[in-house]
């Protein structure tokens, strides 16, 4: 693999263009920012969505999804909310059996479908592979140590695309899992704005701790309703990103979490990030999805409710303290 085609152009589709280059890939990063590209293919930075992080020169930005015609690997990383009309509008240039690896973390709403649905729809004839796991974009663009999943329909696959974008300091462990890889990213993002909640409820670190552990319990239940091996969702892609996305205000989701905790409205909260926090968008979907596979999701549940104005944090905090007592394996 000598070129590489990335779609989206934030923070997390930045850094992985990075992550490309530094593999030796030539790499087109599309995004729909006239100032991102601009920025880019001037000064080999991305000011809007990754400041401070100085771009390889192997990079180039474009607007045009047909520039990304003839690459050898698209990692796609359009929002969870957006990917359908990425995918659809990127088919007429994909070429059959296009490895393309999912890089989105979310349910789509309405259809309540998994990124590797979306893509059979929009690109049936793609070769769908997933990459998911603990990683904030700043970090990984700087050269930070790095580990994560990279999971495709069989492992000589996930071997191919992990040697091609593995760097001394980017490390894909590979997998055949794709639900598994996919489905905790979905759901830890939803658990991430709890745990801001917690943190800017200053309930303090018991309840932090017990709110990862329970929510990594609903993770487990809801990511194996769907298929997902245990194994799986207990590594980087499910305990590893959650551990992670729960612990530190870098995480655009729980920085929501945060200032919903303090007492600030779901508008305020939202008002000056230029990132997406997937969480906002995919907790009624998490919690439809789950309702229909029978699995208990209490701690979505809340986070939705509160998300969408039907019940207040402290409340919602109450109801979940009042559950009633049962063996810890039952949720």
């Amino acid at each position: 693999m000598k070129r590489a085609g990335v779609i989206g152009g934030g923070a997390w589709g930045t850094a992985l263009a990075q992550v490309c280059a530094r593999a030796g890939l030539t790499v087109i990063l599309q995004a729909r920012e006239a100032e991102v590209v601009e920025a880019i293919n001037a000064t080999h930075e991305n000011p809007l969505f990754l400041p401070g992080a100085t771009l390889d020169p192997a990079i180039r930005a474009t607007h045009d999804l047909a520039d990304l015609a003839g690459v050898d690997v698209v990692l796609a990383v359009a929002p969870a909310q957006h990917l359908r009309a990425a995918l659809t509008d990127f088919a007429p240039h994909a070429r059959r059996g296009l490895p393309v690896i999912l890089c989105a973390k979310g349910v789509e709403a309405g259809s309540l479908k998994l990124m590797t649905q979306v893509l059979a729809d929009a690109l049936p004839a793609a070769a769908p592979a997933v990459l998911s796991g603990p990683s904030f974009a700043g970090e990984v663009a700087r050269g930070l140590p790095t580990a994560v999943t990279l999971a495709a329909a069989d492992l000589a696959s996930a071997q191919r695309l992990a040697q091609a974008i593995a760097t001394p300091t980017f490390r894909p462990y590979i997998s055949r899992d794709m639900i598994g890889a996919e489905a905790g990213g979905a759901i830890k993002n939803v658990l991430a704005i709890a745990c801001g909640i917690v943190e800017g409820r200053g309930l303090g670190r018991s309840a932090h701790a017990a709110l990862i552990t329970r929510g990594f319990a609903e993770l487990t239940r809801f990511a194996t309703a769907l298929g997902a091996e245990a194994e799986t969702v207990a590594g980087l892609c499910g305990l590893g990103d959650l551990v992670l996305t729960c612990s530190s205000p870098q995480s655009r989701n729980m920085s929501v979490g945060l200032a919903l905790g303090r007492g600030e409205n779901l508008a305020h909260a939202l008002a000056d990030k230029r990132s997406v926090a997937e969480g906002v968008a995919t907790a009624p979907a998490v919690i439809a999805l789950a309702r229909r596979l029978g699995v208990e999701t209490p701690i979505c549940d809340a986070v939705a409710a509160i998300l969408a104005g039907e019940i207040e944090v402290g409340p919602a905090i109450s109801a979940l303290l009042a559950r009633p007592l049962r063996a810890e394996g039952l949720g």
